[in-house]
């Protein structure tokens, strides 16, 4: 019989307070929901993962992984001090998720990192990121409103697999971040990018089906880059 199995994607997941009901105020493992339900219409089954040590043995049992976005990743980790905006550093969620990246890539699962995935996508190679966009760019399409996700332009580079993937070259892309990729890490490829020159998706040269963006597709209306992960995991459930 044929196997009809969807794939299992693991997404990388927050460790946050929260609060739910009029009961409950309280430690939480959590992620917006519009990642789960990219990756049901994509065809594959989420599972979400925790920022926990020992998640990467996690990877052994995945089809795809997508590192999410979230609060900043520690600057001490691309040689930097911390700037007074840099916010919700966690060490065990950058340690987890560095960890899950190196298990996926050993395994050759496919990887989708998303805002802060893309930056750590980067940072795992060297790379460093700008701390606080307004004191680079005019930062304010990056982040217009607080809790928004406001669409801006960007170009890619024709013949990338980002372009592709996203079947075109210019798109428009929900957005809300303070941080970008500043120095591209080791074998990390620049593919698209904003009208002031920050760096919108990365992939790593030589490595098929990695791919880092720092848009958040999972609140746009485009299911590209989640079709193009679950078909990509497809080929790693059937090995």
């Amino acid at each position: 019989m044929p196997d009809t199995r969807r794939p299992i994607i693991g997404i990388s997941a927050y460790a946050e307070r929260a609060r739910w009901s009029e009961a409950w105020d309280m430690p939480a493992v959590l992620l917006p929901g519009e990642y789960v339900d990219s990756v049901v219409r994509a065809g594959g089954t989420p599972v979400l993962l925790p920022p926990v040590d020992g998640i990467a043995a996690a990877a052994a049992g995945i089809d795809g992984l997508i590192i999410a976005g979230g609060g900043d990743i520690d600057p001490a980790r691309y040689g930097q001090e911390r700037h007074e905006r840099t916010d919700g550093v966690q060490e065990v969620r950058d340690a987890a998720e560095l960890a899950l990246l190196d298990a996926a890539l050993d395994r050759g699962v496919p990887v989708l990192g998303i805002c802060r995935g893309m930056q750590l996508m980067n940072v795992a190679r060297g790379g460093t990121l700008h701390q606080h966009l307004p004191e680079v760019v005019d930062g304010a399409q990056h982040r217009r409103r607080v809790g928004c996700f406001d669409p801006h332009p960007v170009k890619v580079a024709p013949g990338s697999r980002t372009a592709e993937v996203l079947g075109r070259t210019e798109a428009d892309v929900p957005a809300y971040h303070h941080q970008a990729v500043a120095e591209l890490g080791s074998g990390v490829t620049a593919t698209a990018w904003t009208d002031d020159g920050l760096v919108e998706a990365i992939e790593y040269a030589g490595t098929p089906n990695v791919l880092g963006v720092q848009w958040h597709p999972e609140m746009g209306d485009d299911p590209a880059l989640f079709d193009w992960l679950v078909a990509a995991a497809s080929g790693t459930a059937r090995r």
